[in-house]
């Protein structure tokens, strides 16, 4: 007797959804008309930041390779830093499997004690 009453549910809930305008119409809205959202639409909270600053030409998150710069004293390698100093590694030549680490201070560029690559801090700002 109980297994029938379990059997019976699943059918009157179908019919319920089948024959029911206002949940036949959502169930037709939902996955026909729109399709598959795009990442803009389905994207939320630091995703949805991301998109929207890369849209305006922004990189808040530093997710892009950033620019190549010559390391020389005119045009010295930027580190971005929200304090005085940062400690940066420098991997002096290609093939080299040793970081040289040096702090690079606020003022004027550094240079890597190695490799003679120069490094300039420049302030900037977290992303709110």
């Amino acid at each position: 007797m109980a297994s029938r009453l379990f059997l019976q549910i699943p059918c009157a809930a179908k019919r319920f959804l089948t024959f029911n305008p206002v949940l036949r119409a959502a169930q037709c809205t939902m996955g026909t008309l729109k399709g598959i959202p795009t990442d803009d639409e389905q994207a939320t909270g630091l995703e949805r930041r991301a998109l929207q600053a890369f849209k305006k030409g922004q990189d808040p998150y530093s997710i892009l390779k950033p620019k190549e710069y010559a390391g020389t004293k005119e045009d010295p390698h930027i580190v971005p830093c929200i304090g005085t100093k940062r400690l940066v590694g420098c991997v002096c030549e290609e093939d080299n499997t040793a970081i040289v680490w040096f702090w690079v201070h606020e003022g004027n560029p550094q240079r890597c004690p190695s490799c003679g690559s120069h490094y300039k801090l420049i302030h900037t700002q977290l992303p709110q």
